[in-house]
Formats: structure tokens, sequence, C-alpha cells
């Protein structure tokens, strides 16, 4: 065999490969999390076992930050969390993250959100809430 007649080879074979390689990539994507749904926030307290309102709070902020990917949440938004798992609102919400503040596991945020008063989920508080660790601080 030439070398002309293997250089036409070789193109040959490369211009099968980008053939195929283009129809592979123009086909639909598989997403692995095909068949996966969303946690909802009533499964995701249920599965945390919260004691009291305080503490579902602290679950429903943790919540809205990891799965709502909310980088801080006031008022409103953490009784929208309590409606959304059809969970009795408190009285009041504020006072339930200002205690969660007092154990170090929301800390006020510097901007307010909507003119309201925000919050962030801390390092603690996270922790918290992965581990259940619901010991009095």
């Amino acid at each position: 065999m030439s070398v002309e007649e293997m250089l036409e080879a070789i193109k040959k074979q490369l211009l099968d490969h980008e053939s195929r390689i283009s129809k592979l990539e123009s086909q639909p994507k598989i997403d692995k999390d095909i068949g996966k749904k969303k946690l909802s926030i009533k499964e995701f307290i249920l599965s945390k076992k919260p004691k009291d309102d305080i503490q579902k709070t602290l679950v429903i902020g943790f919540y809205l930050d990891k799965y709502e990917g909310l980088d801080c949440f006031n008022r409103k938004d953490l009784e929208k969390g309590f409606r959304s798992a059809m969970e009795a609102v408190p009285t009041n919400v504020g006072v339930d993250a200002n205690e969660n503040i007092r154990r170090g596991y929301f800390a006020e945020a510097k901007e307010k959100k909507d003119k309201l008063k925000a919050w962030y989920l801390t390092n603690s508080g996270e922790e918290c809430v992965e581990m259940e660790l619901w010991g009095e601080k």
C-alpha cells in the first residue's frame, strides 16, 4: 500500500469517527437524576424529627438554605415553609429565629430581605440539623 493510499484510509477513518461523534453529541443527554424526585419540605422535617417550634424553625431554615438555595431568609420565608409543610405556623417565628441565634444556629444577615430582618444558617446550625444534635445549648 502506498503512502497516499494509507493517508486516504486514515482520512476515511477520521471522517467516520467524526460522524459517529457528531451523532452521539446530537442525542439527548440522559440525566442520571431522572426518576429522582425533589425532597419536599414536609419529608425533610419528618426525617429530622424536630421536637419543638424552635427546632422546626431551624430545620426549615436549613431546607431553605440547602434545598431552595436561599442565602438568607426572613420571617415570611420561614412562615411559608411552615405552611408548605402543613405545619402550624408559630405565633412569632421571629422569636424562634432569635432563639436559634442565641443557640448559634442562625445569624442575622447584614442586609434586610424584602425590608424585613433576615437570617442565615451558621455552620453550627448546619451541623446540628445534619447530625440531629437536638441537645440544648
